[in-house]
């Protein structure tokens, strides 16, 4: 008997265990009801109605819903990505603020979105960092190859995106008074392949050492290189900076491109020879120098995503310590700091911007397939021209049109120096996603496919000889 009790008074015996919850739920009912109210109604610096309170409970539901939705999506074997991204659209007017309107209203006002998209934009940057650090040129082992299907991947689809923003002007591009930057901008913005995303279907898919991973790999990795040097290119000659002499920006980037080569990026191997061993300063130098380039050019009238790029391509390649401190670095931004990028993005994208017009949702369609098509047929060929076999070629089209992050952080740029229209703005990020959903999926039935027909042609001769 005294055993017995014993056991039940042990802090982890079943019982015990659903008497503390029971317990500890009562007092949550209570203290809500009781001082609930208070709180929801608190004064100006209490309660609520606190700022860094409304703040860190946005964040806390932006937080939640995205790696929510990550999860289902990774049981759905898909990205975990797709699952953030939508997290990050329920919660604006797409569906929460098509729902229940004053809950977005409660979450989201104007003194939490201004610190929240602070928050959102130095999570950018330093993803931005991250992605410019794992940039692998080197890797490339046939870059005549390699140039031929960049050419192709993201040629057809540049031409097909500025042909499409040239005839529905008046809808997608933006009200800065850049017609053709704005143009090339949206064509810019479909030639995107998201190298992140791309490298980790290919490993879900066991693809990531075959021949058309990695030809794949070096392409995303070319093509991000080139896609933020155009895109420097047209923000460099919009104007925007507030210059004088639209020759400032460009002649700024140049010099400050020159000075990263030699002598930032020596510099940077020296230290890192120095303190290999001294995780925390490396750690400490590396996101000092990332801020440091992003707002340098934001200053000279890039976006702060280019010099956080930039400044991470100078970093030392195949540095074991500089690897370690970019996984110590990207377990933080990916967990947290991107979900409020992401945020930010839903609470910029409202497909009610599309409402009943049809011509708004033929113009998504005819944007979708031209984004599609002009990717798997512009990379496809190309890959057929290097030498690769026809399945081969489709499969690395149907990769190559993997967007995801990338077109989102291009598509928010855009938006905020008015490039693209919202509705322009949704139909970009609708099209992010669903080309990044599709790509798993093609890829597996393209996969099986090729097994059905190698076990029936195996078959084959057996059936000759009966």
């Amino acid at each position: 008997m005294t055993k017995n009790r014993a056991s039940l008074a042990d802090t982890n015996h079943p019982v015990g265990v659903r008497v503390r919850m029971v317990l500890g739920l009562l007092v949550l009912v209570t203290a809500c009801a009781v001082w609930g109210p208070g709180l929801l109604q608190g004064a100006e610096g209490s309660g609520v109605s606190s700022k860094p309170a409304r703040f860190l409970l946005a964040a806390a539901a932006v937080l939640g819903a995205s790696h929510l939705l990550g999860a289902l999506m990774r049981r759905w074997r898909q990205p975990a990505v797709i699952g953030e991204i939508l997290g990050g659209l329920l919660m604006g007017p797409s569906v929460l603020g098509l729902v229940w309107p004053d809950a977005t209203a409660w979450l989201f006002p104007a003194e939490v979105l201004a610190p929240l998209g602070l928050a959102a934009q130095l999570g950018l940057v330093l993803f931005m960092f991250l992605l410019g650090s794992e940039l692998r040129t080197d890797q490339v082992t046939r870059p005549g190859s390699t140039g031929v299907v960049v050419l192709g991947a993201m040629g057809v689809p540049f031409v097909a995106g500025a042909g499409i923003a040239l005839f529905a002007a008046e809808k997608l591009t933006g009200g800065a008074g850049h017609s053709t930057a704005s143009v090339l901008f949206f064509g810019l913005a479909l030639s995107i392949t998201a190298l992140p995303v791309l490298a980790r279907i290919l490993v879900d898919l066991e693809l990531a050492k075959s021949r058309v991973g990695v030809s794949a790999l070096a392409a995303a990795a070319t093509g991000d290189g080139a896609a933020w040097t155009v895109l420097a290119l047209i923000l460099a000659n919009t104007g925007l900076s507030g210059f004088t002499s639209v020759w400032t920006t460009p002649c700024l980037a140049v010099a400050l491109v020159l000075v990263t080569v030699f002598c930032v990026k020596p510099a940077l191997a020296a230290l890192e020879r120095r303190v290999r061993d001294n995780g925390p300063v490396l750690l400490a130098v590396l996101v000092v120098g990332a801020l440091s380039y992003a707002a340098v050019t934001e200053l000279i009238g890039l976006h702060a995503a280019v010099g956080a790029f930039l400044f991470g391509a100078a970093a030392p390649r195949g540095s074991k310590a500089v690897e370690r401190t970019g996984l110590r670095l990207r377990g933080f931004v990916v967990t947290v700091m991107l979900p409020l990028f992401f945020a930010q993005i839903g609470l910029s994208t409202s497909v009610a911007l599309l409402g009943s017009d049809l011509g708004s949702w033929l113009l998504l369609a005819v944007v979708l397939v031209a984004a599609v098509g002009s990717k798997v047929v512009g990379a496809g060929a190309a890959a057929r021209l290097t030498g690769m076999s026809g399945p081969e070629a489709l499969r690395f089209g149907f990769l190559m049109n993997c967007r995801g992050v990338t077109e989102l952080v291009v598509a928010s740029i855009g938006l905020q120096h008015g490039l693209v229209s919202e509705v322009g703005f949704t139909i970009l990020v609708l099209v992010a996603i669903v080309t990044t959903a599709v790509t798993g999926p093609l890829l597996r039935v393209l996969a099986a496919q090729e097994a059905a027909r190698a076990s029936s042609a195996a078959r084959e001769p057996e059936c000759l000889t009966l």
